[in-house]
């Protein structure tokens, strides 16, 4: 099997998670300049910012990065357009089905990856002519499905006939193996990046993922079909009651109107939606990304090592 990192032509077998409001051309850069594959992710963007994001991006790094697209987005067509036109390598999508542009990516040399969180979606979107299956577990932040990332990768990967990228909930080396264990070409990583020197979300929002613990974060908007995992702080309680009360959606989503927002420019982090996956409990310092990705290789190569030496001794 081949790993990301030699069908990408980057240095690890890391891809970044496209972030709504994070994933900037900025911080794309200094991850794919860290040796991973950075995103510019399009949720809270229009069309033209995200041409500039990715001109920001080249102006920074002469290494790949990619975009992802959160087809959600009323601008996603043209934003479709912009990746093709601006010959954009890699793409990832997310919060909808893809398939419209697929083949259009594909003639123009784009590898497509979409995120899916269970095996009978990823069939569709092989079909469709997917490159790769980014396999999210319900650990990760921000928007999730019903499989952990135990149980879904495996399975993603007997599933389909194109590699899978693991992602939720893997923050260090062991982790990564694990992954690979499990059958995975690479990773897609995000909670464990929020921490990183070069992330632009605020201070306050750094600080509470370095103050959680494993038991931190809450799954939000399960009764309205828009599960949401964040940090439990004032505003999730606030939510979680309206729902046990039997609020509806769109009362649900007035009350969370911009506040991902608020969490990551204005560093609120008692109304703000501090979207984070379950790993956070495992970040302990401010790091830089290249110190981050380094030490993620070097524990999965012990972790390697350690299962190897175990397996000698079973056999």
């Amino acid at each position: 099997m081949k790993y990301l990192n030699e069908i990408l032509g980057i240095r690890y077998p890391f891809i970044q998670g496209g972030m709504a409001n994070i994933a900037t051309g900025e911080f794309a850069a200094a991850v794919s300049n860290a040796g991973a594959m950075g995103l510019i992710g399009t949720g809270g963007m229009n069309a033209e910012e995200l041409l500039k994001n990715i001109r920001r991006c080249r102006e920074l790094t002469d290494k790949p990065f990619g975009v992802n697209l959160m087809l959600l987005n009323p601008e996603t067509d043209q934003m479709a357009d912009i990746v093709v036109r601006e010959h954009i390598p890699f793409v990832t999508t997310g919060a909808g089905m893809p398939g419209k542009y697929i083949g259009r990516w594909k003639e123009n040399g784009i590898l497509v990856a979409p995120v899916i969180s269970s095996v009978l979606m990823a069939k569709r979107m092989v079909r469709d002519g997917a490159d790769f299956i980014i396999a999210e577990g319900m650990e990760s932040g921000g928007h999730i499905g019903e499989m952990t990332t135990m149980a879904l990768v495996p399975q993603m990967v007997d599933g389909v006939d194109v590699p899978v990228i693991a992602a939720g909930g893997i923050a260090d080396g062991r982790g990564v193996a694990a992954a690979f264990a499990l059958g995975a070409c690479g990773i897609q990583m995000g909670t464990c990046l929020l921490v990183s020197e070069e992330c632009p979300v605020h201070e306050n929002y750094k600080k509470a993922l370095l103050k959680a613990g494993d038991n931190a974060t809450c799954v939000t908007g399960r009764s309205v079909n828009a599960d949401t995992r964040i940090i439990r702080n004032r505003m999730a309680r606030k939510y979680l009651a309206l729902e046990k009360g039997g609020a509806e959606r769109m009362e649900l989503e007035k009350y969370t109107l911009g506040s991902l927002r608020r969490a990551v420019f204005d560093g609120d982090v008692e109304t703000g939606s501090l979207m984070a996956g379950q790993d956070c409990g495992e970040l302990k310092s401010i790091r830089p990304l290249a110190e981050i990705f380094r030490d993620m290789a070097e524990g999965a190569e012990s972790a390697a090592r350690n299962l190897a030496d175990q397996a000698s001794a079973w056999g």
